[in-house]
């Protein structure tokens, strides 16, 4: 029962959602998700909750609006996907990651309880790997007696493992094309998707965006006599990364949110928006200050995160980048972000790399001529897109792009790069959270850095 044993069963469960040519697809249900979690004692039903879908944004609202609730002073916990380095790191109590003793135990017992379910016919199949994980995730916070729970939906939302909650609020962020082959082809069905995780009578918080996602979502709100909430009133006045000031709770609140690019003003209004719907209608009590420092506080990494390093041999920095955009929308989010950067920055250098069922061609055509080269990279995970299919991505764009031996050789190269031409190049790491998650490690443990 130790933590290694849980994490080596748990990752051999998660090549789930890659589909190889003729594989059968897994069937996803809440019904096997409930009888899974009510052998369990049903922990959901034992703390109130706020329910996040979209395709981008939710880490970055989720984050902000458990660091605001945290401030107020609720016992707040919050559960996300995927991680950048461990997956303790999906399951937090204020602040805290799950310790390596507590995941094993609730691994164990969630697996035990699901092979027994199997074995007696409760079950068809065994849990999922994000069904195991997310109750695991359940059960620790009801074992701690949370006060609210933010929960960020995994993928999609009507069938996603996080839906068997009855949440307080369902926001949904911004919506846009990805996980195509589960979720649907186009906006509207993506959308339809997202709005499983409204309730009847309940309350949505989103923003206006794509105008078919405004339709299906709004066609499906009144359909349940769902309230809408917008968080425009608490966008700035102009499209700005910079600090501003908003009204809520009647006071002025100056909104200086950690979270760089001008995207993220979005999910911050989210995040306000919900913590203002908490206080006025379900009893928290969230000074104003609460929503200021708790933005102010935020932490989110490997969004537009920088990180200076220093190489030992020619003493000139390299400007890191870090920024998980993992589809064309984050592409996109990512490109308007490091516009002023690069346009200051020189050599620029991509380090890249994604999975094989992302849209590559586009995401290359948005990223890549930005930069003198591109590195790629191979990520540790059976749904990487192959080295050939990235570099002949990069040839497409006529981007001059080489192929690294690991995710550290992709580094030093970058940085080999920079430092020996100049003193003032920056390298952006992006394209997958596994490719980030692995490169933030190693910039931090500074073991990228030319010996």
């Amino acid at each position: 029962m130790s933590y290694a044993s849980a994490i080596e069963q748990l990752n051999s469960l998660a090549p789930e959602l890659y589909l190889r040519p003729g594989q059968p697809r897994r069937r996803f249900s809440l019904d096997e998700v409930r009888i899974l979690l009510n052998a369990l004692g049903d922990p959901q039903t034992q703390f109130p909750a706020v329910l996040i879908a979209g395709t981008n944004g939710k880490g970055s609202t989720a984050s902000t609006l458990t660091s605001i609730l945290s401030e107020a002073g609720p016992h707040t916990c919050l559960y996300t996907s995927p991680p950048l380095e461990r997956p303790n790191e999906r399951i937090r109590i204020c602040n805290q990651d799950i310790a390596d003793q507590d995941f094993a135990r609730l691994y164990f017992r969630v697996h035990d309880a699901g092979q027994q379910l199997l074995l007696v016919g409760q079950l068809p199949q065994l849990p999922s790997y994000f069904e195991i994980l997310t109750a695991l995730a359940f059960l620790y916070f009801a074992e701690n007696k949370v006060d609210v729970a933010v929960l960020e939906v995994g993928m999609g939302g009507r069938l996603d493992a996080t839906n068997v909650v009855n949440p307080l609020l369902s926001i949904v962020t911004d919506i846009s094309l990805d996980h195509m082959e589960w979720l649907g082809p186009t906006i509207s069905a993506i959308a339809r998707e997202k709005a499983g995780i409204l309730r009847p009578g309940g309350t949505m918080i989103t923003l206006p965006q794509h105008p078919e996602a405004n339709h299906v979502l709004g066609e499906i709100a009144t359909d349940l006599g769902v309230r809408g909430v917008s968080a425009v009133l608490y966008l700035p006045p102009t499209a700005t990364s910079g600090p501003h000031r908003v009204e809520a709770l009647g006071a002025t609140i100056n909104v200086d949110s950690p979270l760089a690019g001008a995207h993220q003003q979005r999910n911050v209004a989210l995040a306000i928006a919900a913590a203002v719907e908490l206080a006025a209608h379900h009893g928290f009590s969230i000074p104003p200050a609460a929503i200021e420092n708790g933005i102010r506080r935020t932490r989110w990494p490997g969004r537009l995160e920088r990180i200076s390093k220093l190489d030992r041999i020619t003493k000139n920095h390299v400007e890191w980048i870090l920024d998980v955009a993992h589809n064309p929308a984050g592409a996109w989010a990512l490109r308007a972000g490091i516009r002023d950067i690069l346009e200051v920055h020189k050599p620029r250098v991509l380090v890249f790399s994604c999975l094989r069922d992302k849209p590559l061609d586009e995401m290359a055509q948005i990223l890549f001529p930005l930069f003198d080269e591109v590195i790629v990279a191979p990520i540790h995970t059976a749904r990487a897109a192959a080295l050939d299919d990235l570099l002949a991505a990069a040839a497409a764009t006529g981007t001059p792009a080489v192929a690294a031996d690991s995710v550290a050789d992709a580094l030093c190269l970058a940085q080999d790069r920079i430092t020996q031409n100049c003193d003032t190049g920056v390298a952006v790491v992006s394209g997958s959270v596994y490719l980030v998650g692995e490169a933030r490690a190693k910039l931090l443990s500074g073991k990228s850095e030319s010996q």
